[in-house]
């Protein structure tokens, strides 16, 4: 069985694609009756409060309808930031030579957290350089990952 954010994504990415934002992901944190449903958009001018406004009015239509979460959850629609999380090995391309932080799901030669340089994306692998070494990883296998901004 799929994920849930897999399924809420195939579901309201078309919407969000009508209205020429591209839907960047989708998290759900289960917390009981504060659960939320984070659905983060993007587009190449930038991302407003109007622009996340309508894309929740049109997301929260669809999940009225569909009823795909059977528990209370708030639902966030928004930009995915400067610390821009990563949910598919393709979205790292964009960012090779950046700095990401990563959490994996088990430790892989002894690393579970770590932060390192994007050095290459192949197919679901995305490949850190961390100190000078590299370290390959599937996208299967990270937990979360997010982008850490440089400022000069």
């Amino acid at each position: 069985m799929a994920r849930i954010e897999d399924r809420l994504f195939d579901m309201i990415e078309p919407a969000v694609s009508a209205l020429d934002y591209a839907l960047w992901g989708v998290e759900f944190v289960r917390a009981g009756k504060h659960s939320t449903l984070r659905v983060y958009i993007d587009h190449e001018d930038g991302v407003s409060v109007d622009d996340c406004a309508k894309v929740s009015h049109q997301v929260s239509a669809i999940l009225d309808v569909e009823d795909p979460i059977q528990s209370e959850y708030f639902l966030e629609v928004s930009s995915p930031g400067m610390e821009r999380p990563f949910f598919k090995a393709a979205q790292y391309a964009d960012y090779l030579g950046e700095t990401a932080a990563v959490e994996l799901t088990m430790a892989q030669q002894g690393k579970r957290k770590f932060k390192g340089v994007i050095a290459a994306v192949d197919g679901d692998y995305v490949e850190f350089n961390i100190d000078g070494e590299a370290f390959k990883v599937a996208q299967s296998s990270i937990k979360k990952a997010h982008l850490v901004p440089q400022f000069n």
